[in-house]
């Protein structure tokens, strides 16, 4: 007798948030078992202060062409009762992500190495950069390189073509891997939610060129990277992760400038780890990190 094999089970993510109710997780949790999945991770949080609740799960239910398409459909329902902002995912779909560089290479050399080796699985369609530095590495990578240089003459145009990128290629997060152009309010608006940059966490101290070698002159002890949501703020979006490296007398401007570049590069891989596995909930002008 033939029989057809039992097809394996699809894991999905479930990521929400909504004012606090009695009841939530209750609903959500039978909504789910209701539906044929079993949980196999699940993160939540209320916010007493804020009278606001933040839950993700993540759940194996049978596979099928129209499992994703159930679950939404008839998760649109719960969502609506709670007044809920919600996404259901497959695990397996790998989010769209462009990168953008200028010269520093730290970051992207991570992000690419990372992604090559299946430590962050996305799918880089594209790296943009103002500069040709990085075009043999991108490459090698099997990766476009596209070059789109800026001048202030030239800025309006540019941010254009890089929107129209972003649009047509149905980017699903952009990442600035060390990118240094100040990115308008109107692009800034364009991509919000969707946009990670980084920096050293010195800021609003030291600003301007050679930061570590300013840090040093001061005897700085503490140096460290922020990765935050790009807003008009420049620098003051939702902060996603930081790090904090304790340094001394000891070590030179050389020293903290390569300690910042792995700082940088760690915790810029993970936000955009963060983001593209639904970990990430942005509330006002802060964020939910559901670990």
């Amino acid at each position: 007798m033939n029989t057809k094999p039992t097809p394996a089970p699809v894991e999905h993510v479930l990521t929400l948030d909504c004012p606090e109710s009695p009841g939530i997780v209750h609903t959500v949790t039978g909504f789910l078992v209701r539906h044929g999945c079993d949980i196999i991770e699940n993160t939540q949080f209320g916010d007493r202060g804020q009278g606001h609740f933040f839950m993700r799960v993540r759940v194996t239910c049978l596979a099928g062409s129209t499992v994703t398409q159930r679950l939404r459909q008839g998760f649109a329902i719960v969502a609506e009762r709670f007044a809920m902002s919600w996404r259901i995912d497959p695990v397996e779909v790998r989010r769209r992500v462009l990168i953008m560089v200028s010269r520093f290479d730290h970051c992207l050399n991570d992000l690419l190495y990372r992604i090559r080796t299946g430590d962050l699985r996305v799918d880089v369609v594209a790296v943009v950069s103002n500069h040709l530095d990085h075009r043999a590495l991108v490459e090698w990578h099997g990766i476009p390189f596209i070059h789109l240089p800026v001048t202030p003459e030239t800025k309006a145009d540019a941010e254009a073509a890089l929107l129209d990128l972003v649009n047509t290629h149905d980017i699903e997060l952009v990442v600035l891997a060390r990118y240094m152009q100040v990115l308008s309010d109107d692009l800034c608006r364009a991509l919000e939610g969707r946009a990670i940059n980084i920096h050293h966490s010195f800021l609003p101290s030291f600003k301007g060129a050679k930061p570590y070698h300013q840090a040093h002159q001061r005897g700085v002890k503490l140096i460290g990277a922020t990765a935050h949501y790009v807003t008009a703020d420049l620098d003051e979006g939702p902060i996603i992760a930081q790090q904090v490296i304790e340094v001394d007398h000891t070590q030179g401007p050389e020293d903290l400038v390569s300690i910042g570049r792995d700082a940088e590069a760690a915790v810029l891989a993970k936000a955009v780890r963060w983001h593209c596995e639904g970990r990430i909930v942005v509330h006002g002008n802060r964020t939910v990190i559901l670990r």
